[in-house]
């Protein structure tokens, strides 16, 4: 055979594959399992992927750094070399980040930051470095006064609107905790009104409020959920915790066709809290368990019989 006809046989052979390869790349289940950086105290430290990989986790929850007093977040994912060093080893690992949080917020009031903004701006810059596309915002930092109707809720509604049409602009999703129901978060985001703020769920919240996970999520729907933070407070791992039946909520989620990432951030072993191996390791292996579709399968046929 000459080398013409060769030569073309590999173009075509390179070109069929690189046609079905994307497509491949892009399916992904249903269900996908990370951590939060922050919680297992390895906050913007790069050993947090190999920690990632270690606990089998698909991902890690990258935290923005601390805020306190300053005037932004402590945040070395500003500078280039850092960028590039935290992206080549996520990658090199396997390991996705599919979410920045601003964990400074649960102790600072986004409401009382006047420079909330640049803080955003930051947040959605540091996403492009691991093309994350959600970003977490806990409002506990801010009190109990803007949840009730006044000026502090006027002007949470008026932040949230304007960052979250930065959000949307860039192609990505704010997901603010709030502690509120279902009902009163439906409430907010209608007010709210922007495409580019959504519901960061938190398992704890109707736990520890007495409600049902389940219910209430099924209640929010689909198109409000960005992520679910997928534990409870520390008192026991999640495969020991009686608070919740999390083979209930995978049904209410796969029933309303939910699909992201459970980032576990607590439920730690209150007698062994910093075990950090031993605690996310066995809750992510516990979701993955439940989570899984071999499981549901295996379940369904134990069930039927």
């Amino acid at each position: 055979m000459d080398k013409s006809k060769v030569r073309k046989r590999l173009i075509l052979g390179v070109l069929a594959v690189l046609t079905v390869w994307p497509s491949c790349m892009l399916a992904q289940p249903q269900y996908r399992v990370a951590a939060c950086d922050w919680m297992m105290l390895k906050r913007q430290k790069l050993g947090e992927f190999q920690l990632a990989k270690d606990i089998h986790a698909d991902g890690v929850e990258v935290d923005m750094g601390p805020l306190g007093k300053r005037v932004l977040f402590e945040n070395k994912l500003r500078e280039p070399h850092f960028q590039q060093l935290f992206r080549r080893t996520a990658d090199s690992l396997g390991v996705a980040v599919p979410s920045i949080a601003m964990s400074g917020f649960f102790a600072q009031s986004f409401l009382k930051r006047e420079n909330y903004k640049d803080l955003i701006e930051d947040c959605l810059k540091t996403m492009d470095v691991f093309g994350a596309k959600v970003a977490f915002l806990p409002l506990g930092g801010s009190g109990h006064e803007w949840k009730q109707a006044g000026e502090e809720h006027k002007e949470m509604v008026r932040r949230l609107h304007e960052v979250g049409e930065m959000a949307q602009a860039a192609g990505k999703v704010i997901g603010i905790r709030t502690q509120l129901d279902a009902r009163a978060n439906i409430k907010l985001l209608d007010e709210v009104n922007s495409e580019g703020i959504k519901i960061y769920y938190n398992l704890q919240d109707a736990v520890d409020q007495g409600l049902d996970p389940s219910k209430e999520l099924k209640l929010l729907g689909r198109d409000r959920i960005a992520q679910i933070h997928a534990s409870l407070t520390d008192s026991v791992t999640l495969d020991k915790d009686p608070r919740i039946d999390m083979l209930k909520i995978k049904k209410a989620l796969d029933k309303m066709k939910w699909s992201g990432w459970l980032v576990v951030e607590r439920s730690r072993n209150a007698k062994d809290v910093r075990n950090v191996r031993g605690n996310f390791g066995t809750n992510v292996a516990y979701l993955k368990e439940i989570f899984s579709a071999q499981a549901e399968h295996k379940r369904d046929k134990n069930e039927n019989k």
